[in-house]
């Protein structure tokens, strides 16, 4: 150890105990053996010159106090509060419409589109239409052209799922973007506008006949927003899983065409579902945001993912907490989850968003599991009793169908539901929300900090690291992502990722990277 003595001159000065600390530091040191060890000490023999005695102004800046020490919990400052967050675009009318209902009863989602329009056995010529008929593609299967080609076999589905009772229907754009219609080769502007236009004024009428039949029962048109036949967090290519198939700003574009033909249409809300990949939904959401912000005004929205086996993760990985977690800035009138998988299978991952989410809750499950055909055998009095669970254990808002509903187990739903009580909306903690394909919600301990300390990963930096700097600037990605996964083991909740640098070309960089911290699960 080192010498007490010594340590007492050191401390001195590290915390400017005294005036004369460095004074009297340097006295101490002229009379010892300047080849001495710390530890061990040797006092100069006596003989030669003693060392002249250093003179310097005292200080004035002399403390007694032990400035690196941490200060008691009652000294330091309060914990920041998170402020309300107050939306600066107006809401329509439908915000107070639905709100109300919510909380007086359960409402009803409308069933399965394509299930309802396979029972028609409709032909290529049914697809085509008039406008379509010297096409160059098939478009027979393409369910969303028929309410231009057929909208009599549309309006009539739109009109039994309402008759069956349900509150809400969705319009056929299941597919409406320009991403998804490419597979038809109708990936054209003008026509993405008609195809979501027209179905929404579709669905609109419909609902507006029959609010009039009943006005104590209104209906709701929902412009249905879905996930788009590509995904931003999963490569299509095994060998390079940096790579997509298309860019976020892209799906962005693809969302706000379809979603401002959606409103032109005079859809009452906004739903954007079957989600299985996060990403596109920020890219829906931000471009939903970025219409309202334009249009000067906002309608409701709800968001429904979709898991796509037991393990409750969405397929790019998320847990349905993390996913909230992902969803929850955009402010969703109603989350929830649907498809995938029947209504037993879905309770847990239901029961879980209930509870973490201070929105209202909704789910529409399949009619049970496919079978061995790809079809589904479950009728409606049988789902109904499946579904049960959910409004018995106070966990949903609204109900509805997915693959293999008819209007059969919609009005089954809708009668099942009729004498529940609704799922009370409940506030959570004001905490910060992050995730990953886990959730991340930092609650500070507010008596002792350091219990409670967030470690940020800063190794994947440029600026801060040249063995990461190194790899990026020679392309060596696998190295870099090693950096980044040995963070993560070392105790990392956040990683930092900065490729600024003259020798970098930053967004390429950071685009390759990203994407591939994205597609290594245990660093995701």
């Amino acid at each position: 150890k080192i010498d007490k003595e010594l340590l007492g001159y050191v401390e001195d000065v590290m915390f400017n105990r005294r005036a004369d600390a460095t004074e009297r530091m340097l006295d101490f040191a002229a009379t010892l053996d300047p080849k001495s060890h710390p530890t061990q000490l040797k006092r100069k023999d006596g003989f030669g010159p003693a060392a002249p005695a250093f003179v310097a102004t005292p200080k004035q800046n002399v403390s007694t106090v032990n400035k690196i020490a941490p200060k008691p919990a009652s000294e330091l400052p309060p914990v920041p509060k998170y402020a309300k967050w107050v939306d600066p675009v107006k809401p329509t009318a439908a915000f107070d419409v639905i709100n109300k209902i919510m909380k007086e009863r359960i409402m009803v989602i409308d069933g399965a589109m394509g299930t309802a329009v396979q029972k028609y056995k409709l032909s290529e010529d049914d697809f085509r239409g008039e406008r379509y008929k010297n096409h160059t593609h098939d478009l027979k299967g393409n369910n969303d052209c028929l309410v231009i080609t057929r909208p009599d076999v549309i309006e009539e589905i739109h009109n039994a799922y309402l008759a069956a009772g349900a509150d809400i229907i969705e319009t056929n754009t299941f597919n409406s973007t320009m991403i998804s219609q490419a597979d038809y080769e109708l990936d054209k502007k003008e026509e993405v506008y008609l195809l979501n236009k027209t179905a929404a004024q579709l669905a609109k009428k419909c609902c507006v006949e029959f609010t009039k039949k009943n006005p104590a029962k209104p209906r709701f048109a929902a412009g249905a927003v879905g996930p788009t036949n590509k995904t931003l967090s999963v490569s299509p290519s095994v060998e390079n899983p940096a790579f997509r198939g298309c860019t976020y700003d892209e799906i962005v574009e693809a969302y706000y065409e379809q979603v401002e033909a959606l409103i032109d249409g005079g859809v009452d809300v906004l739903l954007v579902e079957t989600i299985f990949d996060t990403l596109n939904a920020k890219a829906a959401m931000f471009a939903i945001d970025m219409f309202f912000e334009k249009w000067g005004q906002k309608i409701p929205v709800f968001v429904s993912g979709t898991i796509v086996d037991n393990s409750g993760r969405t397929l790019s990985g998320q847990t349905n907490e993390a996913f909230w977690n992902s969803m929850s800035h955009a402010k969703p009138i109603a989350i929830g989850l649907n498809c995938a998988l029947g209504a037993k299978d879905m309770v847990p991952y239901i029961e879980n968003l209930s509870r973490v989410a201070d929105c209202w809750v909704f789910c529409y499950p399949n009619a049970g599991l496919p079978n061995a055909m790809g079809g589904y055998d479950q009728k409606g009095a049988e789902m109904a009793e499946d579904c049960r669970v959910f409004p018995d254990e106070g966990l949903i808002n609204a109900i509805g169908g997915c693959c293999g509903t008819t209007d059969e187990h919609i009005k089954c739903l809708a009668d099942m539901v009729a004498t529940y009580k609704p799922r009370e909306k409940h506030d959570v903690p004001d905490i910060m929300r992050l995730s990953g394909l886990e959730p991340f919600n930092y609650a500070p301990n507010e008596k002792d900090y350091r219990k409670t300390f967030i470690n940020l990963g800063e190794r994947c930096n440029v600026a801060g690291s040249t063995i990461f700097k190194k790899a990026i600037v020679d392309g060596n990605y696998e190295k870099a992502l090693a950096i980044a996964l040995k963070q993560v083991e070392n105790g990392a909740h956040v990683i930092d990722v900065n490729m600024d640098d003259g020798l970098i070309d930053g967004e390429s960089a950071m685009t390759r990277f990203v994407n591939l911290m994205v597609s290594e699960p245990d660093v995701s």
